[in-house]
């Protein structure tokens, strides 16, 4: 393939203007809104699928915590959805961006950590220092609890950009490979299509996990803090 490999990383741009603000917000046309007192299949799964996830995952929050619903579930959403899109051919990724997923993991994070100092001042300090610490490693272990703290909202996007980029790039080298080999041998290109075909399924199972975890572990630095 004549192409960049990270070409399909690349911002999209028309008439010199970036597309990223329309891609982010087409996921939203996904889930529309029901007025009518029967859904339809579609809606109805949707809303099975939302209360299931709400229930596993706010079910260990007290009341504060449980006012966050809304926007984990808005989350969860908006990160599958994109990543579902983005395994559709000729289509880009905004969660392939690392600058993206930081804006997303760092507000979230703050917002858990300000509540945290906020409703539990004494307990969120206490995390900084592990009771029976001996006192020559209090320096030095405050310093590694609050570089682990800030590192949070860091591992939340690394994690979700590495796990989207390598799924890319996988089934662009395969791709790539599989075309190449109909021309030298037809067995050897059937055996790496399947193996395509495989991967494009793991990929579906992965854009759908990593949302999950996201979601999770953001519910997680909620729940302990408040």
């Amino acid at each position: 393939m004549n192409e960049n490999l990270f070409t399909s990383f690349t911002t999209p741009v028309i008439l010199g203007l970036p597309l990223v603000t329309l891609i982010v917000l087409f996921p939203s046309l996904l889930f529309p809104t029901s007025n009518r007192l029967v859904n339809n299949r579609f809606v109805t799964l949707q809303q099975w699928m939302l209360q299931l996830v709400s229930k596993q995952m706010m079910s260990i929050h007290n009341s504060k915590g449980q006012t966050w619903t809304l926007m984990l579930m808005s989350l969860i959403l908006f990160i599958g959805s994109t990543n579902l899109l983005g395994l559709l051919p000729h289509s880009f990724t905004p969660t392939t961006q690392l600058s993206m997923n930081l804006g997303m993991a760092i507000p979230l994070w703050a917002g858990a950590v300000i509540t945290g100092f906020r409703n539990k001042t004494k307990a969120s300090l206490a995390h900084f220092l592990p009771q029976g610490t001996p006192t020559p490693l209090i320096p030095m272990l405050v310093i590694i609890e609050t570089i682990s703290l800030f590192i949070q909202p860091m591992a939340l996007a690394v994690r979700l950009t590495a796990n989207i980029t390598a799924g890319h790039l996988l089934i662009h080298l395969i791709g790539g490979a599989t075309l190449a080999l109909m021309s030298i041998s037809t067995t050897t290109a059937l055996i790496t299509f399947t193996i395509l075909i495989l991967l494009t399924i793991l990929e579906f199972a992965v854009a759908m996990i990593q949302a999950y975890v996201f979601t999770l572990l953001v519910s997680l630095y909620l729940h302990d803090n408040t």
